[in-house]
């Protein structure tokens, strides 16, 4: 058995691991964004739809 190239092949196979973990997180971050600003959005679409939604309460005693 080579160990060197066994060494080596271990070592190239470790960064892969941690380049595609990396990617997966940078893929993950940004899809949580996406979905903050989504979320945002919809706030405000509904209060420019709805301007006066919850603003009155009907009460009759």
């Amino acid at each position: 058995m080579d160990i060197a190239g066994l060494s080596a092949g271990m070592s190239q196979m470790n960064v892969g691991v941690q380049v595609s973990l990396s990617v997966a997180k940078m893929a993950m971050d940004t899809v949580e964004q996406s979905s903050e600003m989504m979320n945002e959005m919809m706030r405000n679409m509904e209060t420019s739809v709805n301007p006066n939604l919850g603003s009155n309460i009907n009460i009759r005693i």
